[in-house]
């Protein structure tokens, strides 16, 4: 592991992180890192044995006085996990983990998404979190590093998230909330559970107008999920997602001089073209499990339907819609006692398709004018895997992982007035990891290497120099990624602290092109490097009082890479992430239903292009949050507020990468409250 980080580099972390191993570390003396168990590596194991580095968010950070427009709310505490745009809802939310999914012009790259064990991430890698409901989840699960072992392609990161099931009474819950920026969101929720059947559903609907002019956004969700226990051993567990938005505005970036002006206005050209996106999508998925003796067999069926239609800030062909059909199925099978109890050995196949009808229209003045561009994107993908977990004795335990993919892709060309610009491109790879633990008392020292992969997806495929088809050039980028760490815990304190060391080739780098602003384009760096250290540390004590901490240091730079201007940009830091940033939270839970949280984060300065010539601003936003739940027999009712920006800091929640004409910035909203309530009634609980 010395290869992770040089001598110098050593010396540039972050002073208080390593203080904070050293003294804090061994203040444990009873653990708590054994009862918290981790699935998303697909071999349950507790947190004390994992040899990845891994967060878990329980429901309170998740649901309890948050405003949910974005997972960014319930995750700001986890380490390595760089978040931009909530306030724009046409882009999504830009996630990035170790510098995976930064480079994202829209959606989630690099990282793959998982909900109730359905993928969310397509085939081709992209991934959109527009349809999570946040209202109903139960626990999110983060692994920070490449898991292409685990998942193929565009495994930079994992985020699983698991929605709430059943409940020992059933219940009904309403949530109403409002708020400034034409804040508002109502929900209904039920739950419970029977001999046979788990159940919970959720509806919830949510508007906002936004900070700036055209970012107004519309948005109704509903979320179930029913658990059959067939018999003692079997159970099959289903879920489904309804996705319905019809507005969500870009206001688009825009230059310095106009974000100092006025932070509230939107680009000319994104008015002009009314620039935004609508959306519907429904997504079934079916799990499952048959537990025996000798193993247990898992098996997944899932199915996604998304309509979507996009206005760009450009007319010809600045008007994009597609019909997707997304469907996969998967097996995994899991041995029991043939195998020694100390082994741990799973194995599995998984396969997917996204068909995708994509359209562009002539965009006249946000009016839909003439067909310029028809086609039909196919995306096949086929993964194998084994994963295996050794525990060698008390102390020692080792695990190793192998995983083969095919992810091939066709286009074929509708519109031929241009030209046939049918095509094809495939890949495959192989990926492999292997991580070491070592527990003594409750502390745990981990080491581990793993790979990744990342094709490129139908969009970033799309050809500069022709109307349609892919581009041949384009190739995947592919990771190394070395990490050795520390965790201790026990009922009041725990730390963790990991450093790593990822070599990438044929980083897929975003750029813009005079003839068509707005729309992002890709190429392939020589090569980059990545070093940094991961620290969070979270306390708490009896009388109620707790914290969170976290903070995160890298040095994210190109290899040898000529961008698309000529630029020779080798050894300049990779554009749209700070060097530094960090969390910090203090709460208070009191015996009767009192929650306070004051929490802070911290985004160090950053480069907008490839050639660093500009610098964005380090800044600290500030946010509280309060709730007060009173239990009245069958009722319990819950009260809360919230300040964001508490302190009115100026500062962009995005930043356009590479954006052409200056365009990097979208400012975001100065201090604004919302408020709350939420109703929960048992009706056979209580007198």
């Amino acid at each position: 592991m010395s290869e992770i980080l040089n001598a110098a580099s050593w010396r540039r972390w972050p002073l208080w992180a390593l203080c904070m191993a050293s003294s804090c570390a061994f203040a444990a003396d009873e653990g708590q890192l054994d009862e918290i168990v981790v699935t998303a590596t697909r071999l349950e194991t507790s947190l004390r044995d994992t040899t990845r580095a891994v967060s878990v968010i329980d429901k309170q950070q998740i649901q309890n006085a948050t405003q949910q427009l974005g997972i960014d709310e319930a995750l700001a505490s986890v380490p390595g996990l760089y978040m931009q745009n909530r306030y724009n809802f046409s882009q999504d939310l830009r996630v990035s983990l170790r510098g995976f999914g930064a480079r994202s012009s829209f959606g989630i790259r690099g990282i793959k998404i998982i909900v109730d064990g359905i993928p969310e991430t397509l085939p081709d890698g992209q991934a959109q979190v527009d349809s999570i409901d946040l209202g109903s989840a139960q626990r999110i699960e983060v692994l920070r590093g490449p898991s292409s072992s685990l998942y193929g392609n565009a495994s930079g990161g994992v985020i699983a998230i698991e929605s709430e099931i059943g409940a020992d009474e059933p219940y009904v819950e309403a949530g109403l909330a409002a708020g400034e920026l034409g804040y508002t969101r109502l929900q209904l929720k039920t739950g419970g559970s029977t001999a046979a059947v788990d159940y919970m559903l959720n509806l919830s609907h949510q508007e906002i107008d936004g900070y700036r002019e055209l970012s107004a956004s519309e948005g109704s969700l509903v979320n179930g999920k029913l658990a059959w226990h067939l018999n003692e051993a079997d159970d099959l567990t289903v879920t489904f997602n309804h996705a319905d938005q019809p507005t969500a505005q870009d206001a688009g970036g825009i230059s310095a001089a106009q974000a100092a002006a006025d932070p509230r206005s939107a680009r000319d050209a994104n008015v002009q073209f009314d620039a935004g996106e609508t959306l519907d999508q429904q997504r079934l998925g079916l799990v499952y499990e048959r537990e025996r003796d000798a193993g247990t067999l898992t098996l997944r069926n899932y199915y996604v339907w998304r309509d979507f239609a996009n206005k760009l800030p450009f007319q010809d062909g600045g008007a994009v819609a597609f019909d997707r059909f997304f469907y996969g199925a998967g097996a995994q099978y899991t041995l029991g006692n043939v195998v020694p109890e100390n082994l741990q050995l799973t194995f599995g196949a998984e396969l997917e398709r996204q068909d995708d009808d994509r359209l562009r229209f002539d965009n006249n003045d946000g009016v839909l004018g003439a067909r310029v561009f028809d086609q039909q994107e196919q995306v096949d993908s086929r993964g194998l895997f084994a994963l295996a977990q050794y525990r060698l004795d008390d102390a020692w335990s080792v695990s190793a992982g192998l995983r083969y993919d095919r992810i091939d892709f066709d286009v074929s060309d509708r519109y031929l007035a241009d030209g046939d610009d049918s095509g094809s491109s495939d890949f495959d790879h192989v990926s492999p990891s292997l991580g070491l633990n070592y527990s003594f008392g409750q502390h745990t020292i981990f080491a581990g290497y793993s790979g990744s992969f990342e094709t490129p997806t139908t969009t970033e495929l799309a050809n500069p120099d022709a109307s349609g088809g892919f581009n041949p050039g384009l190739e995947p980028q592919e990771a190394d990624n070395y990490e050795l760490g520390f965790r201790s815990g026990d009922e009041s304190l725990s730390l963790e602290i990991t450093a790593f060391r990822i070599d990438l080739k044929n980083e897929l780098v975003p750029f813009e092109l005079p003839a068509f602003p707005g729309r992002t384009f890709y190429s392939n760096a020589g090569s980059s490097d990545r070093r940094g250290l991961e620290s969070a540390v979270s306390w708490r004590n009896d009388a109620g009082f707790g914290a969170r901490a976290s903070w995160t240091w890298s040095d994210f730079t190109f290899g040898e890479f000529v961008d698309e201007s000529g630029t020779d940009v080798s050894g300049r830091r990779l554009p749209g992430l700070p060097e530094q940033f960090g969390y910090f939270g203090l709460s208070y839970e009191s015996g009767n239903g009192l929650y306070a949280l004051f929490e802070t984060t911290y985004s160090g300065a950053l480069f907008a292009t490839n050639d660093n010539d500009v610098a964005v601003d380090a800044y600290a936003v500030s946010n509280l949050r309060i709730s007060r739940e009173f239990d009245r027999g069958r009722w319990r009712i819950r009260p809360y507020l919230g300040l964001n920006n508490l302190f009115n800091e100026r500062y962009n929640s995005n930043i356009r990468i590479n954006a052409f004409g200056g365009r990097y910035y979208e400012p975001a909203p100065t201090r604004n409250v919302y408020a709350g309530v939420v109703v929960n009634f048992e009706p056979g609980g209580g007198p």
